[in-house]
């Protein structure tokens, strides 16, 4: 699952640092660089640090190593896809996880973030393509320009989020289709972040 909130902040922070260590010299860093890079007085509150990560599942520890820091990527790299949106006529949003898209870029998102799988050629120019998965944090505004996921009813869709004088348009990617315009039926459910594509 994604970073948790049953982290605290200073949890992220060190997990982050570790998350970061591993990824840009290979190597985990040591309880005493850990120390150092946050001003730590004492190994120990270090320790206390890694144990509470170790009990929430983000990372295991060897004893007897200087570099025994491990990362449990089950923990760190999964997004949940909850369902299809319509790149084109709107369908119904059923948030069924059919599954968990592993991704070491959003290693650090939150429980706002999640996936649905495009159906539909709306958005083909905006390079959302069917089958795509695109990655949406949940919110309910957005600016005008971005990537929507937005609810008609009980039907989702993505869109662009275009405005035209007073008025507010779903735009799509596509000329074969028509913007629909924003009216009391409509709300928005999250921005699209990414789009991850698989061959």
């Amino acid at each position: 699952m994604p970073i948790k909130k049953d982290l605290t902040q200073k949890q992220k922070e060190v997990l982050r640092f570790i998350y970061d260590s591993i990824r840009g010299n290979n190597l985990p860093p040591t309880i005493r660089e850990i120390a150092s890079h946050f001003g730590f007085k004492s190994t120990g509150t270090v320790r206390d640090y890694l144990t509470a990560l170790v009990k929430k599942g983000y990372i295991k520890v060897s004893a007897n190593k200087s570099r025994a820091i491990e990362l449990v990527k089950e923990a760190l790299f999964s997004i949940p896809i909850v369902g299809q949106v319509r790149a084109g006529l709107p369908t119904l949003a059923v948030e069924e996880i059919e599954g968990y898209l592993n991704l070491d870029s959003l290693v650090f998102s939150d429980e706002s973030t999640f996936a649905l799988r495009v159906k539909g050629d709306s958005m083909i120019e905006a390079g959302i393509m069917p089958d795509d998965l695109v990655l949406v944090r949940r919110q309910d505004m957005a600016q005008t320009g971005e990537i929507i996921v937005a609810l008609i009813g009980e039907d989702a869709t993505v869109k662009y989020l275009k405005r035209v004088n007073q008025d507010y348009f779903l735009e799509p990617a596509n000329p074969v289709y028509q913007p629909r315009k924003v009216d009391g039926s409509v709300s928005i459910i999250g921005k699209v972040i990414s789009v991850v594509r698989r061959f």
